[in-house]
């Protein structure tokens, strides 16, 4: 893989991370659900975001089923943050 490739992958991981430990604790501080679903859905985002490569990578299968799992695991994350944007 190209440096600056994984560099930006990696970027990417880190400050979904960061945002999931900030809304880990404001829901520890405050006790809100939907901040907990903040956290839970960067969480699947920033793993979304390394997945995709790892797959293809380490289990050898195809880039378009790895971009399939990745767009899965994102969306999943995505659906967190809405439904603690509902509540």
């Amino acid at each position: 893989m190209e440096a600056p490739f994984v560099l930006a992958k990696l970027i990417t991981l880190t400050l979904s991370l960061a945002i999931a430990y900030l809304a880990f604790h404001g829901y520890r501080r405050n006790g809100r659900k939907p901040m907990l679903y903040v956290s839970a859905g960067f969480v699947f985002i920033g793993a979304g975001a390394i997945c995709e490569g790892l797959i293809y990578v380490v289990f050898g299968t195809s880039i378009l089923s790895a971009g399939l799992i990745q767009a899965a695991v994102v969306s999943s994350g995505m659906v967190l943050v809405l439904v603690s944007l509902t509540q």
